[in-house]
């Protein structure tokens, strides 16, 4: 692979919600994805698209954990794909800055929301996949692009300078 790099955010961020056509709105409960990312085969696609698949959790090249604010990503795109390309090329120029999930509610609980609209709160969900869009329904997603090699370099630049002044203090140099 050429020059690898990583896209990474939050696919969904835990008590943000978003209108669902006008109808509801929706968010995320904290945990609600929890037992999906340990049980389930997940992908991450362009545009919702199957046939444009840029990771997966079964080949270790999509990562989902939760944390205090949402569901964290990480995807190390292949820059010898053509759609690899397209993802790292749109996310880096920042065409492309969201995220979609697509998944199937297994619980929830409805409130009457103060805006007039009732609010969907998912308690559970099974997440099939996770897609970098132009629109994405929860605008609060995020998608960034880091280059795994400037990373790397960039660290062992820092212990390399650190082992330095160790030997420079030890008077080996």
């Amino acid at each position: 692979m050429a020059d690898a790099k990583t896209v990474w955010g939050y696919a969904v961020l835990w008590g943000s919600s978003t209108n669902i056509a006008n109808e509801f709105l929706e968010q995320f409960a904290k945990g609600s994805l929890t037992r999906s990312i340990r049980e389930d085969d997940i992908r991450m696609l362009l545009d919702h698209d199957p046939g444009r698949v840029v990771g997966r959790t079964a080949s270790g090249s999509l990562r989902l954990r939760e944390d205090a604010l949402g569901l964290r990503y990480e995807v190390d795109v292949n820059l010898d794909t053509p759609d690899g390309q397209t993802l790292a090329g749109t996310i880096g120029r920042r065409d492309v800055s969201g995220i979609s999930p697509s998944f199937y509610v297994k619980t929830e609980n409805w409130l009457d929301g103060g805006s007039g609209l009732p609010l969907r709160i998912i308690t559970e969900a099974r997440l099939r996949e996770i897609s970098a869009v132009a629109w994405p329904a929860y605008p609060q997603t995020t998608a960034v692009m880091r280059s795994i090699a400037n990373t790397n370099s960039v660290a062992a630049q820092r212990r390399i300078a650190a082992r330095r002044e160790a030997m420079r203090v030890r008077g080996m140099l």
